[in-house]
C-alpha cells in the first residue's frame, strides 16, 4: 500500500496540502517569512504519533469492554538546537476520565499500541527517545 500527499504552494511560504482529500493549509511564522495562516509542518509529526496511537487504543478497549467518558491524548516533542532541528525525544500523555476504570486493561492498551500496533510509534522509536505515561480522572 503506498500513501501519496501532495502540497501545492499558494503565496509566500504558504502551502496548501492534500491528504486523502482533505485540505490541510500550512505556512511559516512572520519571523520566518510566513504570514501564520497553518501550523508549520513539523508538529504534523506529533499530530501524526497522536492520532495513531490514539486510534489504536481506542479500537483495542472497545474490544476489551472498556468504557471511558472522555479520552485525550497530547504528545510534547523537545527539538535538537542545532540544524537540521528534529525531534530528538517525545513524551505521550494518555488522560482518560470516567469512573472506575481498569488500570490493568488500560495499561495492556496502550501497551499493545506503543509496542505492537502504532507505525508511526514503531519508526519514530528507532531514532527518537520515546516515554509515556497514563493518567485517570475520576
Amino acid at each position: 500500500m503506498t500513501h501519496t500527499v501532495t502540497t501545492s504552494w499558494l503565496k509566500n511560504m504558504a502551502f496548501e496540502c492534500d491528504v486523502d482529500g482533505h485540505k490541510i493549509n500550512i505556512d511559516a511564522k512572520p519571523e520566518h517569512g510566513g504570514e501564520n495562516n497553518g501550523p508549520t509542518p513539523k508538529p504534523f509529526m506529533l499530530l501524526a504519533l497522536a492520532g495513531c496511537t490514539a486510534m489504536d487504543v481506542v479500537s483495542i478497549l472497545g474490544k476489551m469492554q472498556v468504557h471511558f467518558d472522555d479520552f485525550n491524548v497530547s504528545v510534547d516533542g523537545e527539538l535538537t538546537d542545532e540544524f537540521p532541528k528534529h525531534y530528538y525525544k517525545m513524551h505521550v500523555t494518555y488522560l482518560f476520565k470516567g469512573k472506575d476504570l481498569p488500570l490493568d486493561k488500560i495499561q495492556k492498551a496502550v501497551s499493545l499500541s506503543e509496542e505492537k500496533y502504532c507505525g508511526v510509534n514503531a519508526v519514530y522509536k528507532k531514532t527518537i527517545e520515546m516515554s509515556s505515561e497514563i493518567k485517570i480522572n475520576s
